[in-house]
């Protein structure tokens, strides 16, 4: 579920897995990883959510909201 959702988000802003590596701090490599299936480290799934401005949720499949929730 989460390599899926991550390609899908890459898709949508039409990035490179080197430019999506970068921005989360993770090597290329490292990215791919993730994308064909390892499962990834607590700093590294905030970093993507926030990169993209998803909840960690829905990353992980947990839910179909893709927004964060925030208290007001």
């Amino acid at each position: 579920m989460f390599a899926d959702r991550i390609r899908v988000l890459r898709g949508e802003r039409n990035l490179t897995q080197a430019e999506v590596a970068k921005e989360v701090g993770l090597s290329p490599r490292g990215y791919q990883d993730l994308e064909l299936g390892r499962k990834p480290k607590y700093d590294t799934l905030l970093s993507i959510a926030d990169f993209y401005g998803v909840s960690v949720d829905w990353l992980m499949g947990r839910t179909q909201r893709r927004e964060v929730w925030t208290e007001h």
